[in-house]
């Protein structure tokens, strides 16, 4: 029996198909799936060109050529998606752009040294749904190898499940359970690793404000030659569909259904999604006009990434960057000072934590963050994202003693350092120094 890390180092790369040298047209295939990503996310591609080198890609290589050519059209690929490394680190496409030319270059035999060539000119690259290669490989894996639980060693430790919640303006539950309130505007990556990519969209929810919160959602599990085929699942407001892109409802016909399945809970308002192989269970709902999401899965699968793979903006397991992260005590302390109405907000500081106080009765950071969001927005849906990303923990969490989560338990990178804070550093130093001096 082989855990799905073990499986993946004998198998091709989790994400991409299995192409034989006769099956070189399915490299255009791999284009037209990036151009799908990019078409989904336009805030990002006006800023990362990943789509001018998948479009030059695909007219060099429309035309059957010799080996030896589309080796060539593939170190041309390979710069010019390194040339934009610095705009789309945190895209999506990118990443899978690297790992298709891995794949590519493998299944080809293409050396990495050689010439490279100016691309022929073509026509435009058109978004396409993504389209998957039957896979005919035998198997002589039981149905066992696609139910994570089951898949581990005998005698194994039971594994450590983790989550991650992202809702509201937004706020961000990671892995590690650090609470962070952040701006985040635009496309940022919440989960990579080997298994599958979430990608969240947040824009503005009131002009001027710096508040955020997810407008679209993109999720994509990855190819597991055992299991399930490459899935796409997409989500934005007021679109929130209960089957994957391709309009299935599941994973394939590998090892049965329940494999990887999509569940309407709710239509349009509540989705779940169960992905069995990896003992992952993500939770996508609309509350008012915004997404929010939270995830279960095992510790072993958080960590799982794919060599030379760079996970600094993998807002789950990282958290969100400094320079995005709001002060939240700061502005709390601002409203509660002024007890008056925000700029943006018909609630004041006693009237919002009165409405929260009605589905939150627990003073924890959800609570908090509920608080936040009606005096940063005046919605008032907010205060159901709130709760509901509570309802999630109490279903996904594993370890019902840190449902709730306080502030002297939050990361304390989400707050920059106070006038207290500093006033407490100097005291400690002085005693330091005083006892320094003493001895």
């Amino acid at each position: 029996m082989h855990s799905p890390r073990e499986r993946s180092e004998v198998r091709p790369r989790a994400g991409w198909m299995v192409m034989g040298k006769g099956g070189r047209p399915s490299a255009l295939q791999v284009c037209r799936v990036v151009a799908v990503f990019l078409s989904l996310f336009p805030s990002v591609s006006l800023q990362c060109k990943i789509l001018k080198c998948n479009s030059e890609f695909w007219a060099s290589t429309s035309n059957s050529a010799p080996e030896e050519e589309f080796c060539t059209a593939l170190r041309t690929y390979t710069s010019c998606v390194r040339r934009t490394a610095r705009t789309c680190r945190g895209d999506l496409a990118y990443h899978s752009a690297q790992h298709g030319i891995e794949d590519l270059m493998s299944q080809h035999n293409c050396p990495k040294e050689g010439p490279t060539s100016q691309p022929r000119p073509g026509p435009p690259l058109l978004p396409q749904s993504p389209q998957l290669l039957p896979d005919t490989q035998e198997r002589s894996d039981g149905p066992e190898v696609c139910h994570y639980e089951r898949s581990l060693p005998r005698n194994a430790a039971p594994p450590n499940y983790t989550h991650c919640g992202f809702f509201g303006d937004p706020h961000l539950r990671t892995f590690n359970d650090d609470f962070q309130t952040c701006r985040v505007e635009g496309a940022w990556p919440l989960i990579h690793n080997k298994y599958l990519s979430v990608q969240v969209t947040n824009t503005p929810v009131v002009p001027g404000s710096s508040a955020t919160a997810t407008s679209k959602l993109t999720i994509i599990f990855k190819n597991f030659q055992e299991c399930v085929d490459q899935k796409m699942y997409h989500a934005e407001t007021d679109e929130l569909p209960g089957a994957f892109a391709d309009g299935s409802k599941n994973g394939g016909d590998r090892h049965g259904a329940n494999t990887l399945r999509v569940v309407e809970k709710v239509p349009g308002q509540h989705v779940e999604i169960q992905a069995r192989y990896i003992g992952t269970t993500i939770v996508v709902r609309q509350v008012g006009r915004y997404l929010t999401f939270a995830v279960r899965m095992p510790e072993e699968v958080v960590n799982s990434m794919e060599e030379g793979d760079d996970q600094d903006l993998y807002l789950c397991l990282h958290g969100c960057p400094v320079n995005q992260r709001i002060n939240f005590r700061s502005f709390r302390a601002r409203a509660a000072e002024g007890s008056g109405r925000s700029r943006s907000s018909a609630f004041t500081y006693q009237t919002a934590r009165a409405k929260c106080k009605e589905r939150l009765p627990v003073e924890d950071l959800y609570f908090q963050s509920c608080v936040f969001d009606l005096l940063s927005s005046g919605d008032i849906n907010f205060t159901m994202a709130a709760y509901y990303a509570f309802e999630d923990v109490k279903m996904l969490h594993s370890n019902s003693k840190r449902y709730h989560i306080y502030e002297k338990d939050s990361f304390l990178g989400n707050r920059a350092p106070g006038g207290q804070d500093l006033l407490l550093l100097l005291n400690v130093l002085v005693v330091l120094l005083c006892c320094t001096l003493h001895l």
